[in-house]
C-alpha cells in the first residue's frame, strides 16, 4: 500500500474502475494523493503489478465482505457415526436409519458401526456382515459405499456417501399379523 509498493512500474486502476495504464510508481502515488485516496496493490504477481486507487478502509471492508460470502457458500462435510448392536430391535434400526438418511440428505458421510462386545467379536464374519447389511437395507435415502465393510477392534464398520443418482427408497413396514388371525391360521 502506498510507499510499501516496491515495483518500479504499476498498472493503475482508478477509483471508478477506469484504467490509467502502466505508470511509474511515483506518478501513481502522486495521482492517488491528488485524489485524497490510497494506492493499494491488488495483484502483486502480475507483470506489471496491478494497483487500485481507493480508500483503504473501504477496500478492507469489501474484501472482508467477499471472504464472508465465499465462506458462507462453502459446505463442510462431516462424517457422522451411528452405532448398531446385534440385538438392536427393528424399530430402533428404523429410527437410526432415518437419522442416517437425514445426514446423507444434508451431504454428510455416515459411518455405520456394528458394535461387538464379548463373545460377539468371535462370531462368524458372514453372520455379522449380514446383520450390518440388514441395517443398510432399512436406510430410506439413496447411498453409495465410500469404504467397504471393515473389521475393526470394536466390530464391523462401513462408510456411506449420498448418491444423487439413486432414488430414495421407502422403507417397507414390517408385516404385522393380528393375534386373532394368527390363532385361526394355526
Amino acid at each position: 500500500m502506498n510507499e510499501g509498493i516496491r515495483a518500479p512500474e504499476v498498472r493503475v486502476i482508478g477509483p471508478d474502475a477506469e484504467n490509467f495504464g502502466v505508470l511509474p510508481i511515483r506518478e501513481a502515488l502522486a495521482k492517488a494523493q491528488a485524489l485524497g485516496l490510497d494506492l493499494i496493490e491488488i495483484s502483486p504477481n502480475a507483470q506489471p503489478p496491478v494497483c487500485k486507487i481507493t480508500d483503504y478502509g473501504k477496500f478492507k471492508y469489501e474484501q472482508k465482505k467477499k471472504d464472508k460470502e465465499v465462506k458462507s457458500k462453502a459446505h463442510v462435510t462431516e462424517t457422522k457415526i451411528t452405532q448398531v448392536k446385534i440385538g438392536t430391535s427393528e424399530r430402533d434400526m428404523q429410527i437410526k436409519a432415518g437419522k442416517a438418511a437425514a445426514w446423507l440428505k444434508e451431504g454428510h458421510r455416515v459411518k455405520v458401526d456394528l458394535f461387538l462386545w464379548g463373545r460377539y467379536k468371535y462370531m462368524e464374519f458372514e453372520f455379522l456382515k449380514e446383520r450390518l447389511e440388514r441395517f443398510l437395507a432399512v436406510i430410506p435415502e439413496g447411498y453409495k459405499v465410500a469404504e467397504p465393510i471393515q473389521k475393526g477392534p470394536k466390530g464391523l464398520s462401513i462408510t456411506l456417501e449420498r448418491d444423487p443418482s439413486k432414488k430414495p427408497q421407502t422403507p417397507k413396514p414390517p408385516k404385522i399379523v393380528p393375534p386373532a388371525a394368527a390363532e385361526t391360521e394355526a
